[in-house]
């Protein structure tokens, strides 16, 4: 027996968005005819909340509760602001995470709660749009003067994807045994606690919700939608998807551009 989908994950750049970074009228159409028949639609986004809020305005969900999953998965919330899930890193993880990304000579970052954060004098353009896309203030503080208290849900390697490319095997080999690291575009490297993905988030959202993963689609296309896309039931991948999300897919929908999340949606809940 097939199970009707209750729960759908969405990944944000890159599959919800388009490469304008807005919603097309046919996304927001889907999600809303989805939602009124009860379905949670749940975006899933290596960003904070306050990255994703104008796009939660601009749709009509229907549910009494609906959830977030924010930093890739070390974050999960009612959109309303109510905790679920939070993994966090410690002082130490950032102090070996920054002094790493000099001896690579890579760009770094940290998220905090209302600010990112980098020691890089010479801050990186991709640090300064990071902070524009998630509407987050960016802060200049060298590692001296970080407070060692500060919630830090993640940090990132962040730099030109040839200078990244360069270091991404050393950061992987250095970090991947203790904590979980992705890469989200091709000028970021993420590191966040160990377990923390959004494939475990969203399996302890639908464990929350009494769903079983065979209710659940999630759509994505980049390597940190990769855990997501094996954990559900019906796992979709764009067409503009790197190969490994391709691969792990169930189905293949079309790109971001020509709205695929609709397509996918009407396939497997609406018209199903």
């Amino acid at each position: 027996m097939i199970m009707s989908i209750k729960l759908v994950a969405i990944d944000l750049d890159g599959t919800l968005l388009n490469d304008n970074k807005q919603l097309t009228e046919e996304n927001i159409a889907a999600i809303n005819a989805a939602s009124k028949m009860g379905v949670n639609i749940v975006l899933c986004t290596g960003r904070p909340i306050t990255g994703i809020q104008r796009y939660l305005a601009q749709l009509e969900l229907q549910n009494e509760r609906e959830y977030a999953i924010t930093y890739n998965g070390g974050l999960a919330q009612t959109i309303n602001g109510e905790i679920l899930i939070k993994h966090t890193l410690s002082f130490q993880d950032y102090l070996a995470a920054e002094a790493f990304s000099r001896q690579v000579g890579v760009h770094f970052h940290v998220d905090g709660k209302n600010h990112i954060y980098t020691a890089n004098k010479n801050i990186s353009q991709y640090t300064v749009g990071e902070s524009f896309l998630v509407e987050m203030g960016l802060r200049y503080r060298s590692v001296e003067e970080m407070n060692p208290d500060l919630e830090m849900p993640k940090v990132m390697f962040i730099d030109d994807p040839k200078v990244l490319s360069k270091a991404r095997d050393q950061i992987f080999n250095r970090f991947q045994d203790e904590f979980s690291v992705v890469q989200s575009e091709p000028y970021f490297i993420e590191l966040m606690p160990k377990n923390v993905s959004k494939g475990n988030a969203v399996k302890e959202l639908a464990e929350r919700l009494h769903l079983s993963l065979d209710q659940v689609m999630a759509i994505g296309d980049q390597g940190n939608d990769l855990s997501m896309i094996k954990t559900a039931g019906i796992g979709v991948a764009m067409e503009n998807g790197i190969d490994e999300v391709k691969e792990n897919a169930q189905f293949i929908t079309a790109n971001n551009n020509e709205s695929g999340v609709a397509k996918a949606i009407r396939k497997f809940v609406i018209n199903k």
